[in-house]
């Protein structure tokens, strides 16, 4: 196993793999934690396709580097979805549903249309995180730090606004704009980790880690502590198995998310009953 692991890390493009997706799913993981207990689970379902399909007409326009494209159009989408789904006649889980669909069959029309599926799309579409250039590299990690930075910072108001929405209001904190942090936290970490899982499976690193540390944790702090330790060994065990087995990195790394879940089921199961 050890031999292996420095044979796997002696390559460039893996040890890039490493530091980005170790750093993508931490973040995905603190962010998720609010995001299920707010009942947002699939608004990174939702926000991947709108990615997917503004990636696939940047490419189709010939972009290099179309992340820093899909960046401020999905950020604005998940302000914009967060508003329709609390103020507006379309309930929450319609509106991603509505947009979520939409986008995707643009992108697909775009694809269809211009370039038809290649490889680049089908990295989008399925992910490919030992595909990704320097430049995305560079992006990725610097989108991940500024995330988990801000995360630490908005801390505790994050946590108000996740558990009493109301309660927030009324003690004078404005939750409307710390729940926009987490819809705009969540859009960054949404388009750098679709080169990692893709469109069809990003939203599993953010739900997946929180969903199996409150089998066993209950308070908070030890549920995000928890996630996030879950979803970086879920990442390098993942990534591992891919490469020994060859098998698609982002369905392994599922694979093992759902392993985990089920292990923690089943200790939630011993110790509470």
């Amino acid at each position: 196993m050890i031999q292996t692991v420095i044979e796997m890390m002696s390559h460039v493009f893996i040890q890039r793999a490493v530091l980005v997706g170790t750093l993508v799913s931490l973040c995905a993981a603190l962010l998720g934690v609010s995001l299920v207990l707010k009942r947002y689970s699939m608004i990174g379902d939702g926000l991947s396709h709108v990615g997917f399909g503004i990636l696939t007409i940047a490419t189709a326009c010939g972009f290099t580097s179309p992340l820093y494209i899909a960046i401020p159009v999905v950020t604005i989408s998940a302000i914009i979805l967060l508003k329709v789904g609390n103020k507006g006649k379309i309930k929450s889980d319609s509106a991603i549903a509505l947009i979520s669909s939409s986008a995707l069959a643009i992108g697909v029309a775009v694809t269809s249309l211009t370039t038809g599926m290649n490889t680049d799309v089908c990295n989008f579409m399925f992910g490919s995180i030992l595909a990704m250039s320097k430049s995305d590299v560079y992006l990725s990690v610097a989108v991940s730090v500024i995330v988990a930075i801000l995360f630490v910072i908005y801390y505790r108001k994050l946590f108000v606004v996740t558990f009493d929405e109301d309660f927030a209001k009324a003690s004078g904190l404005k939750a409307q704009r710390y729940t926009n942090i987490i819809a705009v936290l969540t859009a960054l970490i949404i388009v750098v980790g679709m080169r990692m899982m893709g469109v069809m499976l990003i939203s599993s690193i953010i739900i997946f880690p929180a969903l199996t540390s409150m089998r066993v944790f209950k308070s908070f702090k030890k549920v995000v502590i928890s996630s996030g330790i879950i979803s970086v060994v879920s990442f390098l065990i993942g990534i591992y198995l891919s490469y020994l087995y060859n098998i698609s990195t982002g369905a392994m790394i599922v694979i093992v998310n759902l392993v985990i879940f089920i292990l923690f089921t089943i200790i939630d199961k011993i110790i509470y009953e």
